[in-house]
């Protein structure tokens, strides 16, 4: 039989456009001449819905909206939707539906609910109690669901679950898998999926079709990359990645398989055993493992995903004239195109004439509206009006926030006033040790690069223009050392370690979760680890009121991210300082 794959972007609680976009993808495949269609895991409400789901109204139009699907589908289909618990538990089941005909032939409960990083499913689902195989066109087939298959402590050491679906499965000799999932992007994680399915099939030695969502929906961005793996762990289909796809495998009982059952069936009439292998071809997409290719492409995807949902057109960015300003330009420019894209350079007394020409510059390259709105005027208007209130204090970085905080104004007034989004531009370096003014530079609806580390923006600058062709990024904007002009000669390094230091050190601390010791050993100054560790614990308030950011690493700030403010435990480091290290 010919099996549709539909990777398709969702869009949380739009579950008529949901129902709509499955029937087009299956009245395609239908006409592809597929036989069965499979969609990723909660399609009919979009994922995550969060507490949506304590709405029973929410419920209740996703059932309605999965029964108009099955009423409409040209095709069998496994669609992942929420189920109601009629007995004791939580009141919910993240649920897979196996529609032909216009009926729900078989439900599958989702066993594993994640409750680590970004996901908090147990706080709303109840685990599946039962796991049997479903039987289409004569392949006996065993239903999954994302976190069920990740089970292998081989290959994900902070996983250690009691129970083992696919396991379990397997017990029921199913011939092939199929797994529907809402996996969120994150670099390198490609490579993860790949090796966990492979261990999974060549451990059951059957089959699996994987089926992952695609699109941004708030911080999360899912690339989909739905692919297929014999009982081998041989890759036999591959989508692409950060776009809606429909691909195709053909799954067909061996040779081998239809012989023995033939002969199984002479020998004992209705006893025939069923052969557990199936063959299955198909075509491979295009595929980059490069990480700076797939986080500009998983950025660019959030950016327009996260403006169109919310139902913006346009966008506005301060741009300084600095390398962050000019990535996130350049990253909404690929998203929303350079018509709906506006630049502003806000110059105060402390800026440079390079940094005004380099916005200048950027903005002709990108092709993108640009004005600028210098900053003097109301600095001095500040001043005047202040001069009571800090009669007796002298100048210091007070100052300094108010010009930030007058640029933020700025560019909230011009949206406002033309409906346009404002893009934060501070990276993760900043936003970790608090190297970033509330209400100033971290004004905004969207923090487009707030989970890239510095040198991770410098990759992307060089390559965007190394794709271009051309300095999009003007040279000078890279190679000038990173300031803030906020006071006379200003320097970013005034005040932070240097950016590989700090980013080195950054990783290991939030994404890695090493402790203060342990970060030392790996060549970093004791003082410099304990001074970088204590800015990023006492800057929280910051990051809590920042703007939703995305995230393309093992651990962003913002929904995976869930400390405290109020709080005194501090870590600290025991190695001796003055070692002779970084």
């Amino acid at each position: 039989m010919k099996i549709a794959l539909g990777q398709i972007n969702t869009t949380v609680g739009d579950i008529a456009g949901n129902i709509d976009r499955m029937l087009d993808f299956a009245n395609r495949a239908g006409k592809a001449g597929a036989d069965l269609i499979v969609f990723p895991e909660l399609a009919v409400t979009g994922y995550p819905p969060l507490d949506l789901l304590l709405k029973d109204s929410f419920i209740q139009a996703n059932l309605d909206g999965l029964h108009r699907l099955k009423e409409k589908l040209p095709i069998p289909a496994i669609v992942g939707f929420v189920d109601v618990n009629h007995g004791k538990g939580k009141h919910l089941y993240n649920a897979c539906a196996f529609i032909e005909g216009g009926v729900i032939r078989a439900v599958q409960h989702k066993t594993l609910l994640p409750t680590y990083d970004v996901f908090d499913e147990d706080r709303y689902f109840q685990p599946a109690s039962q796991h049997a195989p479903v039987q289409f066109k004569e392949i006996n087939i065993g239903l999954s669901i994302c976190e069920d298959i990740w089970t292998r402590g081989d290959i994900l050491e902070k996983l250690s679950y009691q129970v083992d679906p696919l396991q379990l499965l397997s017990e029921k000799k199913p011939q092939l898998l199929i797994n529907i999932s809402a996996s969120p992007f994150g670099v390198g994680k490609e490579h993860i999926r790949f090796e966990l399915v492979k261990e999974q099939t060549r451990r059951h030695k059957l089959p699996m079709i994987y089926v992952n969502s695609v699109g941004g929906n708030d911080q999360l961005i899912f690339d989909g990359r739905s692919f297929v793996m014999n009982e081998r762990g041989e890759l036999v289909c591959l989508a692409k990645a950060f776009e809606e796809d429909l691909v195709y495998v053909e799954a067909e009982q061996s040779a081998a398989a239809k012989a023995s059952r033939e002969v199984e069936a002479k020998i004992a009439p209705g006893k025939a055993k069923k052969e557990r292998t199936v063959k299955l071809s198909g075509t491979l997409a295009e595929f980059s493992s490069d990480r700076t290719v797939n986080t500009l492409s998983a950025l660019v995807l959030g950016t327009r995903d996260y403006m169109g949902k919310c139902g913006f057109k346009r966008a506005v960015i301060g741009l300084s004239g600095g390398i962050d300003s000019a990535v996130t330009a350049a990253i909404a420019v690929k998203a929303v195109g350079k018509e709906n894209v506006m630049g502003i350079a806000m110059p105060s007394p402390f800026s440079s004439k390079h940094s005004i020409d380099d916005a200048r510059k950027l903005a002709e390259s990108l092709g993108i509206e640009f004005h600028i709105v210098p900053i003097e005027p109301a600095m001095k208007a500040y001043e005047t009006m202040l001069a009571p209130l800090f009669a007796g204090r002298e100048p210091d970085v007070t100052e300094e926030n108010i010009q930030a905080r007058i640029r933020g104004a700025i560019l909230m007034a011009a949206s406002n006033k033309m409906g346009h989004l404002v893009l934060a531009t501070g990276n993760k370096s900043e936003l970790a040790v608090g190297y970033c003014t509330l209400y100033g530079d971290m004004c905004g609806g969207l923090a487009v690069i707030s989970d890239l580390p510095k040198m991770m923006v410098y990759d992307l600058a060089r390559y965007i223009n190394e794709e271009a062709g051309k300095p999009v990024i003007p040279v000078s904007t890279i190679d000038k050392p990173p300031s803030a002009e906020l006071r006379p000669n200003q320097l970013d390094q005034d005040s932070l370690p240097p950016y590989v230091i700090l980013d080195g050190i950054l990783n290991a601390y939030v994404e890695q979760r090493r402790k203060p010791d342990e970060i030392i050993r790996l060549g970093y100054r004791p003082e410099v680890v304990q001074d970088v560790i204590n800015r990023i614990d006492r800057n929280e308030y910051k990051r809590k009121q920042a703007a939703p950011g995305l995230k393309v690493s093992s651990r962003a700030f913002g929904m995976g991210w869930r400390m405290p403010i109020a709080q005194r435990f501090q870590e600290k480091a025991t190695a001796p300082a003055g070692s002779p290290l970084k």
